[in-house]
């Protein structure tokens, strides 16, 4: 493997959020890891890829409701965001047809799995940095997620 594409694979790491990453090509084979910053959650990796589990739509707007232009484009939920550490698919469940993690109203403590965010082939469990009840889903399942973009809101 040559030292251009040796880097190239190091600062993928470095701007990525994954923790470890494992390279093999033929008989040579790279490992880089990266430690990370104390009180950062930890990302395991799953053995065997998750497909995307159906599509759970948020509720409609109650009847009678009518747009205002003027409105603020968000209405989310005041408290904490749960933000994406990483670039990559966010599935709900831990494999097809798996219950989700978490549901909107559901109670998590500090370290409970949220979620899990696919990367490089790479399932990284999400885990809650708060204790609190769960107020909102930012995210559908299956839906693409960029580096810091809020996933969850926690009160």
């Amino acid at each position: 493997m040559d030292l251009r594409k040796l880097k190239t694979l190091i600062d993928l790491v470095e701007t990525s959020g994954i923790a470890e990453l494992e390279i093999q090509e033929g008989e040579e084979r790279v490992r880089i890891t990266r430690a990370l910053p104390h009180g950062s959650p930890a990302y395991l990796p799953a053995v065997a890829p998750a497909a995307p589990a159906p599509v759970v739509h948020a509720p409609a707007a109650p009847a009678g409701a009518v747009p205002n232009a003027e409105a603020p484009a968000s209405h989310a939920p005041e408290g904490h965001l749960v933000k994406s550490p990483m670039v990559g698919t966010f599935y709900r469940a831990g494999s097809p047809g798996a219950k989700p993690f978490v549901e909107i109203g559901d109670t998590v403590k500090e370290g409970d799995a949220l979620c899990i965010i696919e990367a490089m082939k790479l399932m990284n469990e999400i885990e809650s940095d708060r204790a609190g009840v769960v107020k909102a889903i930012l995210v559908e399942n299956g839906q693409p997620v960029e580096f810091g973009q809020p996933l969850f809101v926690i009160a």
